[in-house]
């Protein structure tokens, strides 16, 4: 499967969080920058790697008027979990039956420890006030993810 294109309208979605309430795409069109990240599952460690470094980067996040938000097939009450053991400080948005994930082309054949088994494929979009797709980071590196997506989003201010 293909990630949408880059100028296209991002797929929409509206999924539930942490909390069980419902937020959609189209709730941060007052945004300059949406990061839509997908990753695996919560509190393993290359994932909570990811997330404590978008946590430590809010104020970045925040003075380049973007808001972030991660999405996994891991359901609402590990994802509140996740949250209150790291104090994360965005949304985690529940996809279980991964939909969100198909759409954005992000769930498929992975390979771990010799086997193999479908899942999410840890990527990240940059959606623009607009609602279209600006940036695909494919090849995340979660020590730097924070640092990558602040640093395109400054290379590119519009």
């Amino acid at each position: 499967m293909a990630f949408p294109k880059i100028g296209n309208l991002a797929p929409a979605f509206s999924l539930k969080n942490q909390k069980g309430e419902k937020v959609s795409l189209k709730d941060f069109r007052d945004k300059k920058n949406v990061v839509v990240y997908f990753y695996p599952k919560a509190m393993t460690p290359g994932c909570t790697t990811q997330a404590c470094g978008l946590r430590d980067a809010r104020a970045e996040m925040d003075a380049l008027d973007t808001v972030v938000l991660g999405i996994s097939p891991d359901p609402e009450a590990r994802l509140q979990k996740f949250i209150d053991k790291y104090e994360l400080n965005f949304d985690l948005l529940s996809d279980e039956d991964h939909a969100i994930a198909d759409k954005y082309g992000c769930w498929g054949l992975k390979k771990f420890m010799g086997r193999e088994f479908m899942g999410i494929l840890r990527t990240t979009f940059i959606i623009g006030k607009d609602g279209r797709l600006k940036h695909v980071i494919d090849k995340v590196k979660t020590k730097t993810h924070h640092d990558d997506v602040a640093g395109w989003i400054k290379d590119n201010l519009q």
